[in-house]
């Protein structure tokens, strides 16, 4: 299966924003990133994305 770079940009972005953004912590009582790091996140933002995270990977 081919994927376009356009199309691996957009699955690494969408993935990335779903991973890594604020959200309230009621058992810190403060905000806090998703990914359960303390803000500002510094997870290590790798691009490796499983072939089934793909766009068109469902059909």
């Amino acid at each position: 299966m081919r994927v376009t770079y356009e199309d691996y940009l957009l699955a690494a972005a969408l993935t990335l924003a779903r991973r890594h953004r604020p959200t309230w912590s009621w058992t810190r009582w403060r905000r806090v990133c998703r990914c359960g790091a303390e803000l500002p996140c510094r997870a290590g933002r790798r691009s490796l994305l499983a072939p089934g995270h793909w766009p068109g990977a469902a059909s």
